[in-house]
């Protein structure tokens, strides 16, 4: 897990540096339907079945975890900072918890809850709605696709249960049909041309072969081991490390009230992880 973390985490930094090159829509049909075509290679070279799992379930996830939330993300990047945003898509492990527990029956436990209640009082130090949101577009987004991310985690997680599928083969099919989802509002939408310098080619060559492509089988690795709660929540360390990369690199300083929520969804983490796996009601 401390990888994808690292992974993503970056990807947040090239992503906001790549928003005033290419449009957030042909961005998300070019990073999710390359990364397939990547995984699709892999998984040719090295034999693996290339097979589609069940493709409803497939397809359900492609437009939940890939479309619908990098589709929000990229969006609310367009102008709000990587801190915030990240943040907001990063509700997703609260999402899990409520979707795990009602459809995979994951019944959270005393401390799970604990230490949800710490990571939750965390966010709140972060977006300090006491100050006002400002410009609640990006948040309203952010939340969009952490809501999106948290089904199709819940949802991944099903599918690793009912059918076993390739990890790195159900990767790419579902990266693939989320892309697709996304090449007629790219085609349609109103956006700004792609300006193919050597900014946009360094930052998608990162984001598409390792943030994507990487990153998404590393994920899923994770999902498939772990009950799906302990999985979204272990993820709240990515905006945390985003925020310290976006101090160092975009000199968006955290306050000393968001270091302080960093710290305590730190704590959250480390209390759900030596948490006993959250039980399935009957």
């Amino acid at each position: 897990m401390f990888s994808t973390i690292l992974v993503w985490a970056g990807s947040w930094i090239a992503m906001k540096l790549i928003v005033p090159y290419i449009g957030p829509f042909d961005f998300v049909a070019l990073r999710y339907v390359a990364g397939s075509l990547v995984l699709f290679a892999l998984a040719f070279a090295t034999r693996r079945p290339l097979a589609m799992p069940p493709w409803k379930l497939t397809l359900l996830i492609g437009l939940t975890q890939t479309a619908g939330f990098q589709g929000f993300v990229q969006t609310a990047l367009v102008t709000g900072g990587v801190g915030k945003v990240s943040l907001m898509a990063y509700t997703m492990p609260f999402w899990v918890i409520l979707f795990a527990w009602w459809l995979l029956r994951e019944r959270p436990t005393a401390r799970h809850g604990f230490g949800i209640g710490l990571a939750a009082v965390g966010l709140i130090c972060f977006v300090e709605p006491w100050n006002g949101l400002g410009d609640i577009r990006p948040v309203l987004l952010g939340l969009g696709s952490g809501l999106s991310w948290g089904v199709g985690t819940v949802l991944s997680k099903r599918m690793f249960e009912r059918h076993s599928p390739d990890v790195m083969t159900f990767t790419a099919w579902q990266m693939l049909f989320g892309g697709l989802a996304v090449v007629p509002a790219a085609l349609l939408v109103p956006q700004i041309p792609a300006q193919w310098g050597w900014q946009l080619w360094t930052g998608m060559t990162y984001i598409v072969l390792i943030a994507t492509a990487a990153g998404w089988l590393l994920w899923l690795q994770v999902v498939r081991r772990v009950p799906a709660s302990i999985a979204g929540l272990s993820s709240l360390g990515v905006p945390v490390v985003a925020m310290l990369f976006a101090w160092a690199l975009l000199a968006e300083r955290p306050t000393p009230v968001e270091l302080g929520g960093m710290t305590l969804i730190l704590a959250g983490i480390w209390v759900v992880s030596r948490a006993a796996p959250a039980p399935r009601a009957e």
